[in-house]
């Protein structure tokens, strides 16, 4: 009788603790704690889950409450894609991958939204400046003027030597190809002039005369800087012939002292007013520091140009301008203009800059260039 009372409670321990370890594996799958209650043989008894879950699949596996692992918190990566650095999938929506045909940058948003690729583009380069119209064009000629030679071919002028009288020359004896301009008075100040000394580089020599520059002796500095001589025209433009020495010496010394004074040289050349002289005149010259009285031998005119020539100084010492026919120059002529006081034959500034144009175009188309007087005397 004992030994079947001992066969079944052990008959009984046995099924209540496959009972407990299949409920203890139940919990713990679910993640719940299953309760249990006391048999009234002493042994524990499970009474089933304490939440109504049903049990996870095969293989599941579970997780720290409220953390995602992996991917399976973010939602699952479609087939075939590919993850980012951080676990999302590169095409998945609002994800930063590049629009097709697009370009990221470096912070991974597409370079062009629309997804369109530019070709490149090739570098234009430094864009050029217009070219400038060569100066020579811009006043009519044909090409530059021909430079003067560098070694002038100088004639035997006799310079002067006190008391001797200065030498007039009318016509300069070279073999050069070359002619002198030379402007009286000082009377021109149209700034298109300086701009065509400067521009052609033109040699050109000044013979002024002081009450007519008055106040202009600031243009006449202008165009000395480009390259005009400055040189003696007496200081009133008075008519020396007749007059006496000491009248003549005062009229000559006296613009010497001047153009000293606003240039810081004594001119070397001489022109007296309207071309007329007498023997006093080559005398007070000299005694000036005068080196040769200057005449010419073609003027120009509002008119044009036209070739002149000199009388030689007659018995009593005066000298006379005369026409003389022709329309050419030779080599070693000296080209006068007048710009003083008013008349049809008179130059104003803008005459005086489109007729010296014209004649530089006519020297040019003789075969001829322009040279500095004051290189050849």
């Amino acid at each position: 009788m004992l030994t079947a009372t001992i066969a079944a409670h052990v008959a009984l321990v046995a099924l209540v603790a496959s009972g407990c370890a299949g409920s203890a594996a139940g919990g713990a799958a679910s993640g719940d704690a299953a309760p249990v209650t006391r048999s009234t043989g002493g042994g524990r008894q499970a009474t089933g889950p304490a939440h109504d879950h049903a049990a996870p699949p095969p293989g599941h596996r579970a997780g720290v409450p409220g953390r995602g692992v992996g991917a399976a918190s973010r939602g699952a990566a479609p087939p075939g894609s590919r993850l980012d650095e951080s676990g999302r999938p590169a095409d998945a929506p609002g994800s930063r991958a590049d629009p097709p045909g697009g370009r990221a940058d470096a912070s991974g948003r597409p370079a062009d939204p629309s997804g369109r690729t530019d070709p490149p583009r090739r570098h234009a380069g430094t864009p050029r400046a217009p070219a400038r119209t060569p100066a020579y064009r811009r006043w009519g000629l044909t090409g530059p003027l021909v430079p003067a030679p560098e070694k002038p071919d100088r004639p035997s002028v006799p310079r002067a030597v006190r008391p001797g009288p200065a030498p007039v020359v009318e016509r300069v004896a070279t073999r050069d190809k070359v002619v002198f301009l030379t402007f009286d008075d000082g009377a021109e100040k149209d700034p298109g002039f300086v701009r065509m000394v400067r521009e052609l580089r033109l040699p050109v020599s000044l013979f002024l005369t002081d009450s007519v520059v008055g106040p202009g002796y600031g243009h006449l500095a202008r165009l000395r800087e480009v390259g005009a001589t400055v040189q003696n025209h007496t200081l009133d433009h008075t008519a020396l012939r007749g007059l006496p020495y000491a009248g003549q010496r005062a009229e000559i010394c006296g613009q010497q002292d001047k153009l000293k004074q606003r240039f810081g040289v004594r001119p070397t050349l001489f022109r007296p007013p309207y071309g007329v002289y007498d023997s006093t005149t080559l005398r007070a010259a000299a005694d000036c520091g005068i080196a040769a009285v200057v005449l010419w031998r073609a003027s120009m005119s509002a008119d044009g140009f036209r070739p002149t020539a000199t009388a030689p100084a007659t018995a009593d010492g005066s000298g006379a301008t005369t026409a003389a026919g022709g329309g050419r120059l030779r080599p070693g002529d000296i080209v006068h203009a007048h710009v003083r006081g008013r008349g049809s034959g008179r130059l104003d500034g803008a005459s005086l800059t489109r007729v010296t144009a014209g004649l530089l175009r006519r020297i040019q188309e003789q075969g001829l260039t322009v040279g500095r007087l004051e290189d050849y005397l």
